[in-house]
C-alpha cells in the first residue's frame, strides 16, 4: 500500500510554489502554476500535480523552460490576442492572455488566443473551466512533443495532444467539460507508471517497431496508442494544426521531450476560443446544455465528462487530498 500524507488545497499550493521559487522560477510565474497544481490535485488528477513540481524546478534549472520569463501580449486584430511565452511557463501566458481575452469576448461574442513558445500547460480542462467559470464556452488545445505514429507507420509525428470544451451553467460550474488527449491515455500516466516501476495495460502504448506493450519504459521509447485507432491521429492532427501551425509554435516532431533535460526549451504552443453564448444562442444556451445534461443523469450509472473531477473538487475542498510521501519528499528535497 502507498504511504500518503493529506494536505489540504492551501498547503498544496504552498509547498508548489515555495519549490518553484527555490529552483529558480519568479513569484510571478510560480504562482499560477502553484494554483494549477492544488485545482489539479483536488480534480484527482495526481499524474499533472505536485508530481510534476520535481520535473519543473528540474527543467527550470536546466533551462529547458525560463522560470523567469516575462511574457509578452500584442492583440494582433479585433478580437485575437497573440502571446509569445518567451520559452517560459504556460500558465503565466496563459494568465496574461486570459486578463484580456474574457473581456474581449464578452464585448464581441467571441475572441481567440494565441500562445507560442511555451511549455507544458498541465490540464487544459483547468484553463477551459476558468473560461466556462466566466461565464463563457471555453475551448482549448495544446500540443506536446510527439510521441503517436500515424496509421500505418511506427515513428512518432505528432503529441497526444489534447483538445478540451467547458461549457458556462447556471450556477457558475460547468455542467459539461470534456477534456480528452488524442492518445488511449495521457503519456503523464505511463511516465508515472515507469517511476513506480509498474506495468502498464495493454492497449496504452507501443514499442518502437508498433507492437503492445505492458512495459512502460518500452513504451516511452515506442509510441502512444491513439484513441479509436486512425481517429486518434485525426485528433492529434487537428490539434497540431490548432496548437501549433496555427499559433507559430513548434511542431511536435520538432519539439524537445517534456519530460529529461535534453533538447531545451520545446517551445510549444496552446490556442483558446471563448464564445459568449448569448451572442449565438440569446438566452436558449443554458436550457440546452441543462436538458443535455439531464438526459444522460437521469441513467443509472450514467455520467458526462467532468463529473468526476467536480465530485472530487468537492471532497478536497474540505478533506484535502492524500498525497504520496514518496513524492512529497522529493519536492522537500528542492526546499533545502
Amino acid at each position: 500500500m502507498t504511504d500518503t500524507r493529506t494536505l489540504s488545497l492551501a498547503e498544496i499550493e504552498e509547498l508548489s510554489f515555495a519549490a518553484l521559487v527555490a529552483a529558480g522560477t519568479s513569484a510571478d510565474n510560480a504562482r499560477p502554476l502553484a494554483i494549477a497544481t492544488a485545482a489539479t490535485e483536488a480534480d484527482g488528477v495526481a499524474s499533472h500535480g505536485l508530481a510534476y513540481i520535481p520535473i519543473y524546478a528540474e527543467h527550470v534549472q536546466c533551462g529547458k523552460v525560463d522560470g523567469q520569463a516575462v511574457p509578452k501580449l500584442e492583440v494582433t486584430r479585433p478580437g485575437v490576442i497573440t502571446v509569445d511565452a518567451e520559452t517560459g511557463f504556460a500558465h503565466s501566458a496563459i494568465d496574461k492572455g486570459f486578463e484580456q481575452l474574457i473581456p474581449m469576448a464578452r464585448q464581441q461574442g467571441i475572441a481567440a488566443l494565441s500562445i507560442r513558445n511555451s511549455y507544458n500547460c498541465g490540464v487544459l480542462g483547468y484553463h477551459t473551466n476558468r473560461l466556462a467559470e466566466a461565464g463563457l464556452v471555453g475551448i482549448g488545445f495544446t500540443n506536446a512533443p510527439a510521441s503517436i505514429a500515424p496509421s500505418g507507420g511506427y515513428k512518432p509525428v505528432v503529441g497526444t495532444n489534447p483538445f478540451s470544451i467547458a461549457a458556462p451553467g447556471i450556477d457558475g460550474k460547468p455542467p459539461i467539460l470534456i477534456d480528452q488527449s488524442a492518445s488511449t491515455i495521457a503519456k503523464s500516466e505511463v511516465m508515472k507508471h515507469a517511476r513506480e516501476g509498474k506495468a502498464i495495460p495493454v492497449g496504452w502504448a507501443l514499442d518502437s517497431e508498433g507492437n503492445p506493450t505492458t512495459d512502460p519504459n518500452v513504451g516511452l521509447k515506442g509510441s502512444m496508442a491513439p484513441s479509436g485507432g486512425y481517429k486518434g491521429v485525426g485528433v492529434a492532427l487537428l490539434v497540431e494544426m490548432m496548437a501549433a501551425a496555427l499559433t507559430g509554435a513548434t511542431l511536435g516532431i520538432n519539439a524537445s521531450p517534456f519530460s529529461g533535460t535534453a533538447g531545451g526549451p520545446p517551445k510549444t504552443g496552446q490556442f483558446f476560443l471563448a464564445v459568449d453564448p448569448a451572442a449565438t444562442s440569446g438566452d436558449l444556451f443554458a436550457a440546452r446544455i441543462d436538458d443535455l445534461a439531464n438526459a444522460v443523469h437521469t441513467q443509472d450509472g450514467a455520467h458526462l465528462p467532468g463529473d468526476g473531477r467536480t465530485k472530487k473538487r468537492a471532497l478536497a475542498q474540505t478533506q484535502g487530498v492524500a498525497v504520496n510521501t514518496a513524492t512529497l519528499a522529493r519536492i522537500e528535497a528542492l526546499l533545502g
